[in-house]
């Protein structure tokens, strides 16, 4: 029994040291545009597999049809910390494909706060309700050249809708959708 773990403590050891070859930046810094928004982020390295991002940006929305005068939009800030797993590195390094700037494939848990701070419309009196989200993603980022990449995630999740600060009776839970396809820069 003592050789059998000795044995497995031995083959853990290596196969984690083998593991650590790959590993996500210490420091990526981008902006990323989307289809319903733009953002700045910079995503800090926890460990080698591991990164936290957080996002500074703006979402954004587009109303229409019969009821309304006009075509309308809407962007409200947005405030993200997402932890990200970097699952895929050694896999991609072993097989000659490109982890510079954290490309790879990720599990993450992205946490996002809209505050009620101000709105960008072509509306006037327009205002949200400030929520937060906790949406469980998958994606995979990957790179076009030295500074330009493509991210896409799909992920869905819990969302918190502060609706007494807004002069309703109770708060809202509901489900969140992430579903995102970004192109960005990297700095």
């Amino acid at each position: 029994m003592k050789k059998t773990l000795l044995i497995l403590s031995l083959f853990l050891f290596f196969k984690t040291a083998e593991a650590q070859d790959s590993s996500v930046e210490k420091s990526v810094f981008g902006a990323q545009v989307g289809f319903l928004g733009v953002w700045v982020h910079n995503e800090l390295r926890l460990s080698n597999q591991i990164a936290l991002r957080a996002e500074l940006g703006f979402d954004s929305g587009i109303w229409g049809g019969s009821f309304y005068d006009k075509t309308g939009y809407v962007f409200t800030p947005v405030i993200t910390a997402e932890p990200r797993w970097y699952f895929n590195l050694n896999k991609r390094k072993s097989k000659s494909k490109r982890i510079d700037g954290n490309s790879g494939n990720f599990l993450s848990l992205k946490t996002s706060y809209h505050p009620d701070w101000f709105v960008i419309s072509n509306y006037e009196n327009i205002s949200i309700i400030s929520d937060l989200s906790i949406v469980p993603t998958w994606g995979m980022r990957r790179n076009i050249g030295k500074h330009i990449n493509y991210e896409t995630g799909i992920g869905l999740g819990y969302r918190r809708i502060f609706a007494k600060s807004a002069g309703y009776l109770k708060d809202e839970n509901d489900l969140a959708l992430n579903l995102h396809l970004r192109i960005g820069y990297r700095f």
